[in-house]
């Protein structure tokens, strides 16, 4: 058994079953010897951003970690801006990155590169196995730092995946997830049973389960403490049945007016927020200045247990508040991001699986699907932009019995846009809303909070994506996936509801254009 059979096989015995990829010359005895352990499913996709961002998206629906297969440290590279977003996801995730083999290394090839350092940038694990004897056990331990929420890259040369000596081995025994300090839950009691204003930030696991959320609501119904989420947890469950908690907002006004007067704020599987981005005379947090912040349970511990635990202890016979089934009634006329809203609120599917990139487009979409049938939401959780279809293809690799719903912004759609080839090629039973106002909008309005005065015409080219506009319908049927255009809300009704009862991918360009 050579090292990459045995690397191989070590992964599905550990749980890693499928292998998103985008290999070359180095990674090609890990291609071969997908053929002798067939359990493991490998997905080609076109661009390496591609691969790291479906491997999150399959990641956070099945709470395993994913494979990527990537191609030295320039592939590694075209990949980072989706690593980065999953590993702010702190999502499960093992890199196999080949290497020259290890007597090439010296010579400086024109492909040779700091693999280790680029991988540092992303990864809480990197290793380099340096024996066919020794890369199973590597990928074993890979797996189980993966597993602690975080990105494992395993580097593997060519010569170690050629060479005879592989042999498998066994899984890393699980570690259990940490439970939170006695002292943090009597710390937080007191704090929502103060009086004062108190708000619950509430990320991670806890969004990510109705029993996480129901026991914050119980809390926020026996105390008197407002609920937030994170402004873009990782996967969120939502919908009809379930509290209905608002995000914090991402812009840095809003968000400081939704914190304003906050006395106490009390992490559950959340961070303290900050801005993304600095602004003149802001603070670089919303949190007031005379808030005190309280961790009940840090993103990684178990967050679920312990707002159980809390809710028993200061709201033990309150009644959370929970949504009632609702629509909104499906709109007519000019097509407009709240007409869009509407439309995904009316006919969101059972069990959906909702990718959000809808940028500023968005608008009202989190209101006008609240009380929709039972659905997960996955967020931008790094902000680098480009992960909507990639997560998409992920989702529905991990979910194949569920209906996969990409709400995708017109600039973030181009830089990933291949994913609609591995879309087709798979057969995924995804259906793309694109929005598309043909500029990078959310700039637009950085441009102004920033304080950047003066600009003109040469700014304004920077932030259009006019001349010549984007075709996402020959785009997408380029690439062997079926696609329409609206350009009312009717229409869009229409073809919407067409792209969710027909099996397969689908996109629908959804023309959003000033009013004129």
């Amino acid at each position: 058994m050579n090292g990459a059979q045995a690397l191989i096989r070590t992964l599905v015995d550990a749980g890693v079953d499928v292998c998103f990829a985008n290999p070359g010359t180095s990674e090609m005895h890990f291609v071969a010897a997908l053929d002798d352990v067939p359990e493991m499913r490998g997905v080609l996709t076109l661009f390496e951003g591609v691969a790291t961002g479906a491997a999150d998206g399959w990641a956070r629906m099945t709470g395993r970690p994913a494979a990527t297969l990537l191609h030295l440290g320039p592939g590694m590279g075209n990949g980072l801006a989706n690593l980065h977003n999953a590993r702010r996801g702190r999502t499960p995730m093992v890199n196999v990155v080949g290497d020259h083999g290890r007597s090439h290394k010296r010579l400086d090839a024109p492909l040779e590169s700091d693999i280790d350092a680029v991988a540092g940038t992303v990864s809480g694990w990197v290793r380099r196995s340096l024996a066919p004897e020794d890369v199973a056990a590597d990928a074993a331990d890979a797996v189980a730092a993966a597993a602690r929420g975080q990105i494992a890259t395993l580097v593997l040369p060519a010569d170690v995946s050629w060479s005879d000596g592989g042999v498998v081995a066994d899984p890393v025994p699980p570690r259990p997830r940490p439970q939170v300090a006695p002292s943090a839950l009597e710390d937080v009691a007191a704090a929502v049973q103060g009086g004062e204003a108190t708000v619950l930030l509430l990320g991670g696991d806890v969004v990510a389960s109705e029993a996480g959320l129901v026991a914050a609501a119980r809390v926020a119904a026996g105390t008197g403490a407002r609920l937030l989420a994170e402004t873009f947890p990782a996967r969120m469950v939502r919908g009809a049945g379930l509290p209905d908690v608002g995000k914090l907002p991402y812009p840095p006004e809003v968000a400081i007016k939704a914190l304003a007067g906050t006395r106490h704020l009390v992490l559950a599987g959340a961070t303290s927020p900050v801005h993304f981005f600095a602004y003149p005379g802001v603070p670089g947090t919303p949190v007031p200045e005379d808030c005190t912040v309280h961790v009940l349970s840090a993103p990684g511990e178990d967050g679920v247990a312990a707002l159980e635990a809390l809710a028993a202890q200061v709201a033990a016979d309150a009644e959370p508040e929970l949504l009632e089934a609702s629509r909104p009634e499906l709109p007519t006329g000019r097509l407009t991001p709240r007409a869009v809203s509407a439309v995904v609120g009316a006919l969101l599917p059972e069990r959906a699986v909702v990718v959000d990139e809808a940028i500023t487009s968005g608008v009202g979409i989190a209101e006008l699907t609240s009380g929709a049938p039972r659905h997960d939401w996955l967020a931008l959780t790094g902000g680098a932009i480009g992960d909507g279809l990639p997560m998409a293809v992920g989702a529905a690799v991990a979910c194949p019995d569920r209906p996969v719903l990409v709400l995708q912004a017109d600039g973030s759609a181009m830089y990933t846009v291949q994913a609609l080839w591995t879309m087709a090629r798979e057969q995924l039973d995804v259906t793309v809303v694109l929005y598309d106002n043909a500029s990078y909008a959310i700039l637009q309005g950085e441009l102004s909070r920033v304080g950047a005065t003066g600009a003109g015409e040469k700014a304004g080219q920077l932030l259009d994506l006019g001349g010549p506009t984007l075709d996402f319908v020959a785009l997408a049927t380029g690439m062997g996936v079926p696609a329409t255009r609206a350009e009312t809300a009717e229409e869009l009704a229409e073809q919407l509801g067409t792209a969710l009862r027909e099996p397969g991918p689908h996109l629908v360009q959804a023309v959003l254009r000033p009013a004129g």
